[in-house]
Parts: structure tokens; C-alpha cells; sequence
């Protein structure tokens, strides 16, 4: 028994072909093989920490994700920061880097601190400070990042929580 063949538009595929309403664009009908040594550096940053961009608009022309690698040097923090309405999710190539944020969910508000390793994964909702921290001394920790929007959001701040009314 034989399948039935599809026409263009229909069955597996009804994106990569042209339409009266969305003519394909030459970055969305072929798959992107992106490098390891073809990252790109020239995305949003925070201190302390070096982030490159492997799937984003501006390199392959995703309309919804954002995907790279982010390093952190031995000893080193990051700034706090936020990556707005992104969710983010996190896998941990290498090292043992902590995720600090300010659980404000109890009665008083308490800084929690996520110890991962290699194969964990972290998912940071939109809008949540945190800071990335790589306690050891000597190696270099990695992380593998996706983003729900097409560029790295990133909104540096000068603490995890905001200052009450009589320190600010």
C-alpha cells in the first residue's frame, strides 16, 4: 500500500512553501548548521560572564527562540539582572555554577542559591532577577541557554530585589 503524495502546503512541511499571505524567506526554508567556533559574541551581556549567540533573529532568523552558551570564569559572579519577558530555560554543560535568586514567596523574603551540575537544568521564569555564580576556583563553568523570544533580553540591575522605599 503506497501513501497518497501531498501537494505543496500541505503535510509535513506547509511552512517552507510560498503562500498569497507569507512568502517564505530564504533564512526560514533550510535548516542552519551553527559552529561551535561560528558563535556570536556581539549579544547582551552582564558583568562577570561572556554570552554568545547560536540561534537567534539576527543569525538564522528564529521568529520566537534564542538559544547560545553562556561561560562563567573561575571565582566570578555575575551582575544581578533579568531577561524580561523571556522564559529561559538553562542546561549545565560543565562546571558547577549557582543560581541565586530572592524567593519573596514566605513571610519574609530569602535568598535561595541552586547548586547544579553537569546535565541539570534551570528554568527561570520571565521578569525574575538572579545572578549566575561560578564558585570554583580554577575551571570555567558552561551553561546552554534557550530563550522564548528571539534575542537575548537583558536588563542589568544593581541588586536582586528592589531597594525598600526608605533605602532607595
Amino acid at each position: 500500500m503506497s501513501e497518497p503524495t501531498t501537494t505543496p502546503g500541505e503535510g509535513f512541511h506547509p511552512h517552507l512553501h510560498d503562500t498569497a499571505d507569507r512568502p517564505a524567506t530564504p533564512l526560514r526554508t533550510r535548516l542552519h548548521h551553527i559552529r561551535a567556533d561560528a558563535l556570536d559574541g556581539d549579544t547582551a551581556q552582564s558583568g562577570g560572564m561572556r554570552r554568545f549567540a547560536a540561534v537567534s533573529g539576527k543569525n538564522v532568523g528564529s521568529e520566537k527562540l534564542w538559544m547560545g552558551q553562556t561561560h562563567v570564569a573561575p571565582a566570578t559572579a555575575s551582575s544581578d539582572h533579568h531577561h524580561g519577558e523571556s522564559e529561559t530555560a538553562i542546561y549545565v554543560v560543565s562546571g558547577h555554577p549557582e543560581f541565586v535568586f530572592l524567593d519573596d514567596s514566605g513571610s519574609e523574603p530569602e535568598e535561595v542559591r541552586l547548586r547544579t551540575s553537569p546535565g541539570d537544568y534551570i528554568f527561570v521564569p520571565p521578569f525574575v532577577p538572579h545572578r549566575e555564580e561560578n564558585p570554583d576556583p580554577e575551571d570555567e563553568a558552561v551553561v546552554v541557554i534557550a530563550r522564548s523570544t528571539q534575542e537575548a533580553i537583558v536588563v542589568n540591575l544593581p541588586r536582586l530585589y528592589a531597594l525598600p522605599a526608605d533605602e532607595g
